[in-house]
């Protein structure tokens, strides 16, 4: 739980380089989900070069958040970038933002643990699943960030996207108005390769840990009626494309309980003309919030299919 040095000299290798890569990109990773990125031939040894460069060359960390879990001794290592990692990146010329916002994948936005953990998780597993597949290739964050307009890149925190919404409650019949920002918790895009044709997607993640209410009566406080109200003003408004520079974008909502997810489409159902739509995609697993068991580095977020409302299913890895 805490560095205890032993003397031995690190020799950075460049797959040590990829990992600080990944840590920059996601903030926070266990190291079931680094050996499945970087490989290598025993487990085993992967896990012992992690410990040599967290107590001896100090390039990574173990945040101490995940010490407060009763089960944390017997779970994979939690792992985030260190200073003397992210130097040996911006050396190499592999970070090129200095926005302290950007650092360690925070994506301009600040997250509980837990939830930020969930977020990793979710980008990760998907990431993982694009690798594994040669007709897609993954888009981060950073890329998108890279290629948004130059107003966008130059605010203090580019992710955050002001929007108007309005909402009449049924209940008492009153119409509110409000202005607000939303940070997707994590924003990626895929693209699609068929023979010469290349196809693109994009998709910000809302990761729910059934930790958020569902409906309030102020817009101006958080719930998920506010958040469905806010996106839908993006797509309708096309603010994706003016402030990111995207020419789409979907909603996937990841969460760790059927009911919540059920409740979260009634209200999408609700509030969409017919009762459906095509923007918002759901899928509920529930080992992203256990901290009993860590999940397992899988592709299923990838491969199986998400939920609609009034639509069929929809499979985010096929163009």
């Amino acid at each position: 739980m805490r560095r205890i040095s032993s003397g031995k000299r690190i020799e950075l290798t460049e797959r040590d380089v990829e990992l600080f890569e990944l840590l920059n990109r996601y903030h926070f990773l266990r190291s079931n989900f680094l050996y499945a990125f970087l490989g290598g031939n025993s487990e085993t040894r992967f896990k012992e070069r992690l410990g040599h460069l967290y107590h001896d060359g100090r390039y990574i960390n173990r945040p101490e958040q995940q010490w407060q879990f009763a089960n944390c001794r017997y779970m994979p290592v939690i792992y985030e970038l260190d200073d003397r990692g992210e130097r040996v990146l911006r050396e190499r010329g592999l970070i090129h933002n200095d926005s302290p916002l950007l650092k360690k994948g925070r994506m301009g936005a600040y997250r509980q643990f837990a939830h930020q953990l969930m977020i990793c998780d979710c980008m990760a597993s998907i990431e993982l699943g694009v690798r594994q597949d040669p007709s897609l290739r993954f888009i981060s964050w950073q890329e998108i960030i890279a290629r948004a307009p130059e107003s966008t890149r130059k605010l203090d925190n580019p992710f955050a996207i002001s929007v108007s919404i309005s909402h009449t409650f049924p209940r008492t019949g009153a119409t509110q108005r409000a202005d607000i920002k939303i940070v997707p918790d994590g924003l990626f895009g895929l693209e699609y390769k068929r023979d010469e044709a290349k196809a693109y997607r994009f998709f910000a993640v809302e990761a729910d840990r059934n930790t958020q209410p569902v409906s309030r009566s102020d817009l101006n406080q958080t719930s998920y009626l506010r958040k469905i109200l806010a996106y839908r003003q993006i797509s309708a408004q096309s603010i994706h494309k003016s402030h990111l520079g995207l020419p789409n974008l979907l909603i996937l909502t990841v969460t760790t309980n059927e009911p919540h997810m059920t409740n979260i489409m009634s209200l999408v159902r609700d509030l969409a003309s017919e009762g459906k739509s095509k923007l918002f995609l759901f899928k509920t697993m529930s080992s992203l919030g256990d901290f009993d068991k860590a999940p397992e580095p899988t592709a299923h977020l990838l491969t199986d299919a998400w939920q609609r409302v009034g639509n069929e299913v929809f499979r985010i890895d096929r163009p």
